[in-house]
């Protein structure tokens, strides 16, 4: 049979121009193989951590898998879902071209030549990170970057990471839900160990919406919601979650018992907020001291113009969770590719709402960090005050490497 090659579009990409591989349709992980689904989701972390590169039907740039895969260095190619069933045997991944051929390529890719972003006006670099592994590789790199000085993880992807489910542990009781929080510490811990001097890790706490919790839950029954990423996750859910204090302050108790004063290069964020009654309500109850560090994410509009009253009062830090804030500003549901041309991540409204967050910390000194895909970096360093920037693994690791033989 001779070559056919169908197009598609890139949602992540990677460093080499072309990835190959035999496709996997099994949904079960198998090394180095194409993975091919009609929509990534939890229930598939083991099966796309193992793939060389993932074909999909549906989803977006910047869905929650999306962002695994970038951390990772998969590329993640979007094709037409009738274009799945052709996909069998040995396939290349063309990053160069947006496509995918069917058969064996005597001949190697050109290889990509996109200009080279910059990192000399970034003063700090938080690296999102899904496995103490993805530490270790960044603070590998030669030259090293030093601007990295702190580590990102979800808690949701390390429960991935450590095979659990969270609801199911959560709502047996107290007792599973501290067992749960060692296990999460456990990870925590294996990151930590991977720091150098001066480094800090930072944990996102559990926001996992109801559509991503069912396809990983097996004995609780969720509520069917119509919009999850408008539904019950985030804050609004830790607060309503009885059992999940308990798992919090199992996995405070094991960082200080495991890393001794290290514990405090360990802090936490939340999620998913909306104002400043939702932080200190969640503060009270996480059973929080005015003296421990709590970060916040802003994701939502109502969050931008919180921002000022988070740095006033006792927020640690700001994230500024880009990928849902553009969606919810932009009206654009960033997993659905029929809108994919109206989720702009330099839109001027997106770029205000930027720049008024990294100026509400005015003078109290709080840091500010933009989450920024790769692609957008250079452009937000120049257009907007952003000196903190976070960016996924696999990026800094392409972008390093890129500047380094570019000053060669």
């Amino acid at each position: 049979m001779g070559l056919r090659e169908m197009p598609g579009v890139l949602l992540v990409g990677s460093h080499p121009s072309s990835v190959r591989g035999v496709c996997n349709r099994t949904r079960t992980p198998v090394g180095g193989g194409v993975l091919v689904v009609d929509e990534l989701g939890p229930e598939l972390y083991d099966a796309i951590v193992t793939s060389a590169a993932v074909i999909c039907a549906r989803g977006g740039r910047t869905g929650h898998m999306q962002s695994l895969c970038r951390s990772r260095g998969i590329p993640v190619l979007r094709v037409e879902e009738s274009a799945l069933d052709a996909l069998t045997g040995e396939v290349t991944v063309r990053l160069d071209r947006q496509s995918v051929v069917v058969g064996e390529l005597d001949h190697a890719p050109r290889v990509l030549t996109d200009p080279v972003a910059g990192l000399d006006a970034i003063e700090s670099i938080c690296v999102v990170v899904t496995a103490a592994s993805d530490i270790r590789s960044t603070n590998a790199l030669v030259p090293r970057v030093e601007q990295v000085d702190c580590f990102f993880i979800r808690e949701e992807f390390a429960c991935y990471a450590a095979s659990l489910s969270p609801i199911d542990s959560l709502r047996a009781g107290p007792d599973e839900a501290e067992r749960y929080g060692h296990a999460i510490a456990a990870q925590l811990c294996a990151m930590a160990d991977e720091l150098l001097p001066g480094q800090r890790l930072v944990m996102r706490l559990l926001d996992l919406r109801s559509d991503a919790a069912a396809e990983i839950t097996s004995n609780v029954e969720l509520a069917d919601e119509p919009n999850p990423e408008m539904g019950l996750h985030g804050a609004r859910w830790l607060l309503a979650e009885r059992t999940y204090p308990h798992a919090f302050r199992a996995i405070r108790t094991h960082l200080r018992e495991r890393l001794g004063a290290g514990a405090d290069r360990v802090s936490f964020a939340v999620p998913f907020i909306n104002d400043l009654d939702e932080f200190l309500r969640l503060r009270r109850h996480l059973g929080l001291t005015a003296e421990t560090p709590l970060g916040v994410f802003v994701e939502t509009p109502a969050a931008v113009h919180s921002a000022a009253e988070f740095c006033a009062s006792g927020a640690s830090e700001l994230f500024v969770g880009t990928k849902d804030l553009i969606q919810f500003y932009l009206a654009a549901d960033r997993g659905n590719h029929l809108v994919a041309s109206s989720y702009q991540t330099r839109h001027a409204a997106v770029l205000a709402a930027l720049r008024q967050v990294v100026a509400s910390s005015g003078e109290t000194g709080v840091p500010v960090h933009v989450f920024a895909l790769g692609a957008d970096v250079d452009h937000y360093a120049r257009h907007l005050p952003v000196h903190r920037i976070m960016m996924c693994t696999a990026e800094l690791r392409q972008l390093a490497t890129r500047i380094a033989a570019d000053h060669r």
